[in-house]
């Protein structure tokens, strides 16, 4: 790392949060959760708990991570810079979707999107392990009535299996949608808007 620029760690694996964060500006360096390192917290609980909503969950999984990370820095003995964690999860009908389990979870999750509307929610939260904040985008997305093809074509695109919702607005997904209200970054998986506003409190240099 170079002294005069500073940096944080990104603890996410996204390829679109990385885009998002070069667009703005922001110097990282991406933070691997290993699985089974120390033998504890290996992962973050992603468990949904009983009665919890789909903004405190999302949020409660930005905070784990962004906390999970700063204790990762210690056990790998690496310099100490802000750690930020983001997650994202699609809400209808008041139920949680997450990524697709496989290609059938993946056909379920599009049908049940098929001309409907929804909710797009990301998290995004910020530790240096002295202090730890947090902020949530909400968005609403519009889907067109998806016909079989439509669903079994992008389905062989192998686009939605790594993302919440089962689809990617940043690739053919986006010929599905017919209206958003809120943050396009936001449904990318990183809310800009209110990354910017963390990034400020941590003394981040935009």
């Amino acid at each position: 790392m170079s002294a005069s620029q500073p940096h944080i760690y990104l603890a996410s694996s996204s390829p679109r949060r990385r885009e998002l964060l070069h667009q703005i500006g922001v110097q990282f360096d991406v933070l691997v959760f290993r699985i089974g390192e120390r033998g504890e917290d290996a992962d973050v609980d992603e468990a949904l708990h009983a009665d919890e909503k789909a903004g405190h969950y999302v949020e409660r999984l930005a905070l784990t991570k962004a906390s999970a990370g700063v204790k990762r820095l210690l056990w790998r003995k690496l310099p100490r810079q802000p750690v930020l964690a983001a997650d994202t999860v699609i809400e209808i009908d008041d139920k949680i979707i997450r990524k697709p389990t496989d290609i059938n979870d993946a056909c379920d999750i599009l049908q049940q999107l098929s001309g409907r509307s929804h909710r797009v929610l990301t998290a995004v939260a910020i530790s240096d392990g002295e202090k730890i904040r947090s902020r949530i985008s909400t968005s609403e997305v519009r889907f067109k009535t998806l016909s079989e093809d439509d669903i079994h074509h992008y389905i062989k695109t192998g686009e939605p299996m790594d993302k919440a919702g089962a689809y990617g607005i940043q690739g053919f997904a986006a010929t599905f949608i017919e209206e958003i209200r809120g943050s396009y970054s936001g449904i990318m998986g990183l809310p800009l808007f209110e990354t910017a506003a963390l990034l400020t409190v941590f003394d981040y240099p935009l």
